[in-house]
Formats: C-alpha cells, sequence, structure tokens
C-alpha cells in the first residue's frame, strides 16, 4: 500500500510559494539522515569493531545490533521508497535500506532532493541509537561512548562533504555530564552546530536539567553558542511509537494517527519546567529547540501557564510569553492555520519550518507547495525569519553557498 500523491500540492502551487519566497534560503530544521552500514564498523577500534551497530542475520532474519542488544529490524528508516510512493503508517518498517530512496542515506542524491525542492539546508538527526541516544543505554557505557563518538565523526565529516548544506546535531553521553562536556567541546571545535540530549534524564537516575549539575554543559552551550535540541520522542514516555494510552482496541493505522497526534505532549512538559526552573537566570544565553512538536498548542500553554503562576505564585511579575520567546525555538511542519495563529500571538522569532523528510509523517513531495497558504498570510519579513533566517541566527549556518528558494 501507498499514499496517494494526487491530491498533494501541484507544480504550479511550488511554483507560487517559491516565488513568494524569493531570495530566502530555506532551512528544513527537521531531516533525518539513515545510517548506512559501515558508518561505525569502518571507523571502529579493532576492539571494538565487532560490537559497533552493525546489520547481523539473527534467527535466519537481518537486524541492527549493537553489541549483543537488538536496535531493531532491517528498516531503512525511511517511508520514501525507491520509486517516489510514500509509505503510510509505520510500514516503512518492513523495508530495508535497499528499499528505500536513495537521499535517505546517500549525500549526492539528498542534495539533488534539497535543490529540486528549494531548500537550500537541512538540519539533520540520526535515527538507530534514538534521537539522545537513549537506545544505547542498553550496553555498558565505554561502548555506547565510542558509538557516539563515531557517529559523531561521521556526521562531521558529512556536513563538510555537503558544502554546509546538511548540519547533522551532536549526540552526547549526557549520562556522565563531564564526559558530555569534552564530546561538545570536541564537536564544537568539528563545526557542528548544535547537541542532542535526554529530556528527562531523571527517568535514568540522574537530576532533572533543572538541577546545578547541569551547569557545567549549559555553560559549554552558552560559550559555545550551541543550541539545546529536544526532538519528539527523546523521554522514556514517548520512545517508539506504540503508546500504551493508545486503546488497543484501534485499527494500526488508527494507533498510528492517535500517537502522532499526541507526540508533542512531552516536549510541552519539558518546556514548561524548563520555563519554571529558573534556568535561564543562571544561564541566560542557553537556547532550547523543539523540534518536530509542531507550534499550534504553544498559545493555549503560555497563556495557562501565565494563569496558573499568578494565582499561585504571588512575587511572580515576567511574562512567561517573553521568556520563551527569549530562549525557545519551535518547529512546525503540518499546520497551516496553526502556524498563523502561533505567529500572531507569539511571534515569528520563535518558528522554524521543517519537513520531518523522511520519516511518515514528512511533508512530501512538495513542501513548500504545502504552505502556500501559509505563505500568503505571512508578511514578508515574517516567511523570511519562518522559513529560514530563524534557523539561520540560531545554529549560526554558513548558506553563502547555498541556493534560494526561488
Amino acid at each position: 500500500m501507498s499514499i496517494d500523491l494526487a491530491e498533494r500540492p501541484t507544480t504550479s502551487d511550488q511554483d507560487a510559494a517559491r516565488k513568494l519566497l524569493n531570495g530566502v534560503k530555506v532551512v528544513d530544521t527537521d531531516a533525518h539522515i539513515t545510517e548506512w552500514p559501515d558508518l561505525w564498523t569502518s571507523r571502529a577500534p579493532a576492539a571494538f569493531k565487532d560490537r559497533m551497530p552493525q546489520r547481523k542475520t539473527v534467527d535466519g532474519r537481518t537486524a541492527w545490533l549493537i553489541g549483543d542488544y537488538e536496535l531493531g529490524k532491517n528498516y531503512g528508516f525511511s517511508a520514501i521508497m525507491k520509486d517516489g510512493s510514500k509509505l503510510p503508517g509505520l510500514e516503512f518498517f518492513d523495508h530495508p535500506l535497499e528499499d528505500v530512496t536513495e537521499g535517505a542515506y546517500d549525500l549526492k542524491a539528498r542534495l539533488a532532493y534539497l535543490d529540486e525542492n528549494g531548500i537550500a539546508a537541512q538540519i539533520a538527526y540520526t535515527n538507530l541509537l534514538g534521537f539522545g541516544g537513549g537506545k544505547s543505554m542498553k550496553v555498558d557505557a565505554e561502548l555506547r561512548e565510542m558509538a557516539i563518538r563515531i557517529q559523531n565523526d561521521a556526521m562531521a565529516e558529512l556536513q563538510t562533504e555537503s558544502g554546509n548544506r546538511i548540519y547533522p546535531m551532536a549526540m552526547l553521553p549526557w549520562w556522565d555530564v563531564d564526559k558530555a562536556v569534552a564530546e561538545g567541546e570536541r564537536c564544537a571545535d568539528m563545526g557542528l552546530r548544535g547537541i542532542n540530549i535526554h529530556s528527562n534524564p531523571q527517568h535514568h537516575g540522574l537530576p532533572d536539567l533543572g538541577h546545578e549539575h547541569w551547569a557545567p554543559l549549559w555553560e559549554l552551550c552558552e560559550d559555545r553558542g550551541l543550541p539545546i535540541n529536544f526532538h519528539v520522542g527523546f523521554s522514556q514516555g514517548a520512545e517508539g511509537w506504540e503508546n500504551p494510552d493508545v486503546w488497543p482496541s484501534l485499527t494500526g493505522y488508527e494507533k498510528y494517527a492517535v500517537s502522532g497526534s499526541m507526540l508533542f505532549a512531552p516536549n510541552m512538559i519539558t518546556i514548561l519546567n524548563l520555563l519554571m526552573s529558573g534556568i535561564f537566570k543562571r544561564h541566560p544565553k542557553l537556547q532550547f529547540t523543539s523540534v518536530e512538536s509542531a507550534v499550534g498548542w504553544v498559545p493555549f500553554m503560555l497563556e495557562q501557564l501565565q494563569y496558573m503562576v499568578e494565582e499561585n505564585l504571588p512575587g511572580w511579575t515576567a511574562s512567561v510569553t517573553d521568556l520563551f520567546r527569549e530562549h525557545f525555538s519551535i518547529c512546525f511542519w503540518a499546520e497551516k492555520q496553526g502556524l498563523i495563529e502561533a505567529v500572531r500571538r507569539v511571534g515569528a522569532d520563535s518558528i522554524m519550518f521543517e519537513t520531518d523528510w523522511p520519516h511518515p509523517t514528512c511533508l512530501y513531495p512538495d513542501p513548500l507547495g504545502y504552505h502556500l497558504d501559509s505563505l500568503e498570510q505571512l508578511t514578508p519579513e515574517e516567511r523570511a525569519l519562518v522559513f529560514g533566517g530563524n534557523a539561520e541566527k540560531l545554529y549560526n549556518l554558513d548558506l553563502s553557498k547555498a541556493p534560494a528558494a526561488s
């Protein structure tokens, strides 16, 4: 089964959208890189090579393993197939790397896709170890730290080879703050522009992110200008799509629709905690990004939080909306009217465009044409910020050689 693309944006929509984005270097702030088979084994020291993430045969089938722990089936992490079709729901889990679009894992093909769709650059996330490295927690620390270090090396090389058009985010060994700082410094020296950590370390016996335990990491991020990214699926409660709160009586596709509509909730909770934690008084230059969480709920969250603090914290005088604007960016993809309302109520400076390509919810086949109606309702200044300028500033991107949308 594949999705009928006949009702998707037409070439005329794409042309009109690009015209409205005339001169804007569009940045997709959430795309995904499928790990190629020898990413780790080709770089690992001999003592680690056989335990690094790799494809192996297990009980007559091929699977990805790290050490003896199975990370998942031999899937290609892409809902876009080689023939250009898009699979619905979680059918992509049944398709190996060999079935999916080459752009998922091949740099030349990815850049061609960006050129075809008017996208200058991507902020990119890997898949296999979990968006925050949580899946690697099943093996010993030495092994998972080596795997993360090798992955960061490979991503820095990819960024350079892309001509600064693909910007993978660094993964850190957040379970050890000193090692996280050291790896963060190393990644910044290699030119990586942001970090991934787990949004709920308290689920793993560590202090929560509001605790001073994390001060050395926050100081690094302030000093090196590294945004901290929370991709939906970081938190323990949101790992995977099999959320226990989704009713078992629903069909597979119905479950996917429900779970895909609630993935933002853990990120909302993380943002609320950060806003209340006092962290920004201690670290006034910190920047956080909520990735693939959408934006329509943000105005309500801020209005409700303002009411609650005024009702319950007599000494509170600050605007939580202003605090959010100063320290948070948030990524949207499928919303249209929700986007416009968020821009009007929260401001264009905090909102960034993404596609989630090539994952199941991605904007495809024409991500800019999809937002023609939204673009028509935004001012030229808002378009420039939301579709590229905010990301360029936040991640300190070098887009000097990247093409504009028009």
